[in-house]
């Protein structure tokens, strides 16, 4: 017998909702990318970080403040230049002349949602910075930790092409974000509809609030309630293994990956409206929570192999469990 799921069906009718209204949303400004949008929306309801890498002018920019603007929490954004210091990104400590004390200013992390714009323009040492409060939710001043506000969101962009003055993020930073996506260019009509919009005066700013901060801790909430089997964990594990065992890679999925694909797969079956996690979810997901994770070695990748297809090649020789099974 099916496993009674700790999530009932109107608590998951209700994620479906506010999950599509804030892809609705988006698209007024964002058009022919709703699988994308609904990614990082599913990538947000799992408060998990979201990279968003392509070539300029496609729209990553415009993406993550329609986002941004759809919930109604304090958005901030930064954006990343090589004269950046962690201090500007954490925050500070400010001699108060007449408490005679020190007094931290937070900096701009101290949001829920972070457009962090062109993350990869910021020095190797500024980009440390985001270590820690991506992965705890915290930044640590003089020894002393201070939390974020809740929920908390980073969305950052960066251009893949265009290296002069750019620093490649660590495998370390990589590995903090749930997803990594791109856009690409939209299709004839969507793309007419981008310039129409335009030359009316449609911009990000004009995208108004959905969601409330309240809302979406409350998906947070569901989407950890939604069931995972022991089957499904099973399998998503045997995934990230299998990735490490490829001689074409030097780095496969991290435990953090294999955790951050059972969370996205719940947060992708509440915004279906289901209460259980299925392998669909698993493998929908794969390529944008698992790619980016997977290294090749140079002569793999001098042949042209992508982390992408490796991946596809992974799913497609693991055996999937039994959907009756993975429901219990």
């Amino acid at each position: 017998m099916m496993t009674e799921s700790l999530v009932d069906a109107s608590e998951a009718t209700w994620f479906a909702e506010r999950c599509a209204a804030l892809v609705r949303n988006v698209e007024t400004l964002i058009r022919g990318k709703t699988e994308i949008v609904r990614l990082v929306t599913v990538c947000m309801a799992a408060e998990g970080h979201v990279l968003i890498d392509d070539v300029p002018g496609t729209g990553k920019t415009s993406l993550a403040k329609a986002v941004a603007n759809s919930v109604a929490g304090t958005m901030r954004r930064i954006q990343f230049t090589p004269d950046l210091l962690p201090t500007d990104v954490t925050g500070v400590q400010v001699w108060n002349p007449e408490k005679r004390i020190f007094e931290f200013q937070a900096g701009p992390i101290f949001g829920n949602i972070i457009l962090a714009d062109e993350v990869n323009r910021a020095s190797p040492k500024t980009q440390s910075a985001l270590l820690e409060v991506m992965e705890e939710q915290q930044v640590t001043v003089d020894g002393q930790p201070l939390a974020v506000p809740r929920p908390f969101v980073v969305v950052a962009t960066q251009n893949p092409v265009e290296h002069g003055g750019t620093y490649d993020l660590p495998e370390a930073q990589i590995d903090r974000f749930m997803m990594r996506l791109t856009l690409g260019y939209p299709d004839h009509a969507a793309e007419v509809e981008v310039l129409a919009n335009r030359r009316g005066g449609q911009s990000a700013a004009a995208v108004t609030p959905v969601l409330t901060t309240a809302d979406v801790e409350r998906m947070i909430g569901i989407a950890r309630r939604v069931h995972l089997s022991a089957q499904l964990l099973g399998y998503i594990v045997t995934l990230a293994d299998a990735t490490r065992r490829r001689p074409e890679v030097r780095l496969g999925v991290s435990t953090r990956g294999a955790l951050a694909l059972a969370a996205a797969a719940q947060a992708h079956a509440a915004a279906d409206g289901r209460t259980y996690a299925t392998p669909d979810d698993v493998k929908a997901l794969a390529p944008s929570v698992l790619a980016h994770r997977v290294l090749l070695r140079p002569e793999a990748e001098m042949s042209g192999l992508r982390a992408v297809d490796l991946l596809g090649e992974t799913l497609a020789s693991v055996p999937v469990p039994n959907q009756r099974l993975a429901m219990r």
